[in-house]
């Protein structure tokens, strides 16, 4: 075979030059309130979401406490009878984040081709145990008692097949459920759908509305979850804080708008961020304790950092995972130390739990969007209730922190049970 013929093959088999992906849209609904710019500020202005848990249901377990989404008339609209007849509430409260997302995105696409290149990636990390048990009960009664709705109200993938109905979306139709990484692993698949030339937009995300008795008890039974401060809820959680002692449970949705930078450019899109890169690996370790010398974060962290074409030492800000339970920050800090070494007294830290508490499958989503907004806004968001540090991490501690970097490079950190990891690489435009 020729030399000419040989350089043409190569030349046809190499893959075109990678696709760019910005976030274009933004919507949440979280304990610190629907509307992505009200918890926003609500974040920087170091508040507090977690509250004490009401009824009889609660009195008599451990932890009595969690983040609650506050009244809103467009949560209240959405989880009406009607809508929770057909629907879990984690997909009416996903509902209400991508119309805020696709709106802030001014993205409804009306045509054919532009409907067949928005695709969906939502997930959820748990299902409604309560609808489980509600449909128990009713078996007892009769089997004409079982709704109809039943099976399709539980299956995690039941939110992107509504969003993706609703809005006529025939691009690609996925559903991550990854325990406590499900939000970071759909930004994660969702960049790489449109960087693979799947789609041009992709909606993405996470949601959660779990809280019920029967969860708090089975997290409790695990010793996962803060017990201490049921008279003090806004204190119980504290990421990296010595007297950490467990999570809070959240509820709540986040949705970004991921979009290929030529289609935003065309349009004239707004763009908060661009998403460079995108990491995961498996702990092989234990179902609920990562690893002790946090080599899963490691590997998650320095792939993504491969995937973006980032060099570590351009990391100034990390978005942590941090649940504040007594094992978890100190791995994930004890990652960060040996994958950056010296530069890690140069990277500020923080973990925005302490807020809101810990979503579960709609927390990685949630953190990334203000990983979007510290690097959109050039502020990063603080920890609070970060009294005495674990170690000596440069952490953004109870107050905002302006974020000077030349560059603006941040990693967004989820892990979850099971030892699955996932981190994205996130960096001002």
């Amino acid at each position: 075979m020729s030399g000419n013929i040989i350089r043409q093959i190569r030349k046809l088999s190499q893959a075109p030059s990678r696709r760019r992906v910005v976030v274009s849209g933004l919507g949440v609904v979280s304990p610190l309130g629907t509307g992505t710019e009200l918890v926003w500020q609500n974040i920087l202005k170091g508040q507090c979401g977690i509250v004490a848990l009401k009824g009889d249901g609660y009195s008599k377990l451990p932890c009595r406490i969690a983040g609650i989404i506050p009244p809103d008339d467009k949560v209240m609209k959405a989880l009406s009878k009607s809508n929770l007849k057909s629907m879990a509430p984690a997909t009416c409260l996903a509902l209400v984040a991508t119309e805020e997302a696709l709106s802030d995105a001014k993205w409804f696409p009306e045509n054919n081709v532009d409907k067949e290149a928005t695709g969906v990636a939502i997930g959820m990390g748990m299902i409604d145990l309560k609808d489980v048990c509600d449909t128990n009960e009713a078996l007892k009664v009769g089997y004409n008692k079982v709704s109809p709705f039943f099976v399709p109200r539980i299956l995690p993938n039941m939110a992107a097949g509504h969003i993706s109905i609703k809005y006529g979306l025939r691009g690609p139709n996925h559903a991550v459920s990854t325990a406590c990484a499900t939000g970071a692993h759909s930004i994660g698949d969702a960049f790489r759908f449109i960087r693979n030339g799947d789609a041009d937009v992709m909606v993405c995300g996470g949601a959660e509305a779990c809280i019920s008795p029967l969860a708090i008890a089975g997290f409790s039974r695990l010793r996962a979850l803060s017990t201490s401060f049921n008279e003090t809820p806004e204190k119980a959680s504290r990421p990296f804080d010595k007297k950490r002692e467990g999570f809070v449970m959240g509820e709540g949705a986040a949705i970004l708008v991921l979009e290929e930078y030529e289609h935003a450019v065309a349009r004239n899109a707004k763009m908060y961020a661009e998403i460079l890169g995108y990491g995961l690996s498996g702990d092989a370790s234990h179902i609920t304790t990562p690893k002790d010398d946090g080599s899963g974060a490691v590997l998650s962290m320095s792939r993504a950092l491969r995937d973006a074409g980032i060099d570590q030492n351009n990391v100034t800000y990390i978005n942590a995972h941090a649940t504040s339970t007594p094992v978890g920050d100190g791995i994930e800090a004890t990652a960060i130390k040996n994958l950056f070494g010296k530069h890690s007294a140069n990277i500020s830290v923080s973990s925005t739990k302490g807020a809101h508490g810990h979503l579960l499958g709609a927390a990685g989503n949630l953190e990334a969007i203000f990983t979007v907004l510290a690097c959109h806004h050039g502020v990063l968001p603080p920890t609070i209730n970060l009294e005495e540090p674990v170690d000596d991490l440069n952490y953004v501690a109870n107050e905002q922190r302006l974020w000077n970097a030349e560059h603006r490079v941040a990693l967004k950190n989820s892990f979850g049970f099971g030892g699955t990891n996932a981190t994205l690489c996130i960096g001002k435009l």
